[in-house]
């Protein structure tokens, strides 16, 4: 196989290398049609293979908290985009999505179309048993050839009108229990930080959470008064800020690793005094001087010792347990875990003796490193060995039978640069 489909990407290597303009606008359409239709054979073997290394357990064998996480670090794909084919894997594997496997393996089909098909075949099967489940999956792969996937998802929910007419109102029920389970399912929220420091948010809310996000912000997101010059998104966005800061002032949010919620600056005292330095968060965010000195004015001051390539310096508590000063100075030279290809952020984790206490290991910035709960886990098994490199950085060395080089590994997701 692996023969078969370099063959397939020299042939594509070609066509790439060829002279489109040359060719008339019927042989146009024509190579169009057929690329579409070879990129969707390429994603129904790519589903294969996804659900073959799912079922063997590659990834966690390979350190992954799971296959959609080895998958995005392995592939580069977001969480959701791996999450989405692990998933239309697992449901074109089963035997009730013959119709829809076979169909994107002849390149009829779409991946989209594919996801529609196997939720409502999966929907109509609770409802109306296997013979009206395969029933629906012909009707609707017939459909596919003439809808896209938003229109075919939303004939989709009458499908039963078509195939089964005497089960439909029963069906109807069924389907929308699907469509809270599917909102469950793809439910998101990710914060992917710009190059100028700025977050960016994107996601999919539940309806639950949806109103709940609306009745918190919609009261705060109307115009001051008619010197308010702020556009409506920017009115949101200072709304989402003041329940945010309403909630972190309750006290009520939970401890995170042994800490109460928090927002962590670094910065030189005495520059900040003069009011002449940036600060930075804990998360590597930059903030203004002024926005340093804002936050001062109503948070407590806690001392940390930098060294000269910025490191914080060892804090020398001698006890087991990393909490306070200790815990603050790891989250600002890890950033959160710092397993390779691991993005747990700092307030999943929990802090890790390089060299084991019960060993004599000193409980130190420079004997510690932050590790999610998985990769504490799996550090724990003794098959990656972890250190600290020149920098003062965290770097993990893997075994020899993932690599027999055992080229050590550092984690890129937290760098702030």
């Amino acid at each position: 196989m692996v023969e078969e489909l370099a063959q397939a990407d020299e042939a594509v290597s070609a066509c790439l290398d060829a002279a489109v303009w040359s060719l008339g606008e019927q042989d146009l359409v024509a190579a169009l049609d057929a690329a579409h239709r070879l990129a969707q054979r390429l994603v129904a073997l790519q589903l294969t293979l996804v659900r073959e290394l799912d079922g063997r357990g590659t990834a966690r064998a390979q350190g992954a908290s799971g296959t959609t996480v080895w998958l995005r670090e392995r592939l580069r794909l977001t969480i959701p985009a791996a999450r989405r084919l692990v998933d239309l894997a697992a449901a074109l594997d089963d035997g009730r999505n013959d119709g829809a496997r076979r169909a994107l393996a002849d390149g009829v089909i779409t991946a989209e179309q594919a996801r529609v098909i196997t939720d409502t075949v999966t929907a109509v099967h609770s409802a109306a048993g296997a013979a009206v489940a395969d029933k629906a999956a012909g009707v609707l792969v017939e459909w596919a050839g003439q809808f896209d996937p938003t229109l075919l998802r939303r004939m989709s929910t009458r499908i039963l009108d078509h195939v089964a007419p005497d089960v439909a109102d029963a069906a109807a029920k069924a389907a929308l229990d699907a469509d809270a389970r599917r909102a469950d399912r793809d439910r998101h929220l990710t914060v992917s930080e710009q190059t100028d420091g700025r977050l960016r948010l994107a996601g999919t809310l539940d309806a639950e959470t949806a109103g709940l996000l609306r009745a918190a912000i919609d009261p705060l997101s109307g115009p001051t008064g008619p010197d308010d010059t702020r556009t409506p998104g920017q009115r949101r966005h200072d709304a989402l800020a003041d329940v945010c800061r309403l909630a972190v002032r309750t006290g009520d949010l939970p401890a995170s690793g042994r800490e109460h919620a928090q927002i962590v600056v670094t910065t030189d005292y005495d520059a900040l005094s003069q009011q002449l330095d940036a600060g930075t968060l804990d998360t590597g965010l930059a903030l203004t001087p002024q926005t340093v000195r804002r936050l001062a004015c109503d948070a407590a001051i806690l001392p940390a010792v930098l060294g000269g390539n910025g490191q914080p310096l060892d804090v020398g508590r001698q006890r087991r347990l990393v909490t306070g000063p200790l815990r603050r100075a790891l989250v600002l030279r890890d950033r959160g875990c710092a397993f390779p290809g691991c993005d747990r952020p700092p307030r999943w984790c929990d802090a890790h003796h390089i060299r084991h206490w019960v060993d004599g290991g000193p409980t130190s910035l420079a004997n510690a490193v932050l590790l999610c709960g998985y990769h504490h886990r799996h550090v724990h098994k003794g098959e990656w060995t972890v250190r600290l490199g020149s920098d003062g950085a965290p770097v993990f060395v893997p075994p020899a039978w993932l690599d027999p080089d055992q080229i050590p590994r550092r984690n890129h997701y937290h760098r702030r640069c």
